[in-house]
């Protein structure tokens, strides 16, 4: 698979992490999870979400953003934030390159954001005068358009 490693920083909510993890299953994006985190793995609410998809998705765990970044020594960390300069379908995704997201009620910290060039801090387009986006939904948007700029790499036959 050709897809960068997606990396969610301190998630709090249970479905919308499952949500990826069986968004991960069914791309081949790896996913890292970065404590502390707002659920234990082995939640429910989470299992529900991802239903029996996890044993089909590569799935790391980190105790901080810094271990995780010295595990997959991305060629690039793109942050996504509403407060991004670019528009996520601006950028050529590779491979080696760190998808990171925030946690839902706050997003990335400013002292995460200033680590990552402005170029470099994303943002999914949305409506004027709206807040935020879901966490599962923008990561899935994402994701999908970094495979579909692999060709769909390894994706069944239609």
């Amino acid at each position: 698979m050709n897809l960068p490693h997606i990396v969610l920083f301190q998630p709090e909510i249970p479905p919308n992490s499952g949500n990826i993890i069986r968004l991960c299953a069914n791309t081949g994006a790896p996913l890292h999870f970065v404590h502390p985190l707002g659920f234990r793995l082995d939640d429910r609410r989470l299992r529900r979400a991802g239903l029996d998809y996890a044993e089909f998705a590569r799935v790391h765990e980190h105790a901080d953003l810094q271990a995780c970044l010295d595990a997959i020594r991305p060629a690039r960390v793109l942050a996504l934030t509403r407060n991004g300069e670019t528009d996520y379908t601006a950028i050529r995704f590779g491979q080696d390159d760190a998808l990171l997201f925030g946690p839902e009620t706050r997003g990335l910290p400013s002292a995460v954001l200033a680590d990552i060039p402005a170029g470099r801090r994303l943002r999914v387009p949305m409506r004027h005068g709206s807040r935020s986006m879901n966490l599962a939904n923008a990561v899935a948007v994402v994701t999908f358009e970094a495979w579909r700029q692999s060709g769909f790499d390894g994706a069944a036959p239609a």
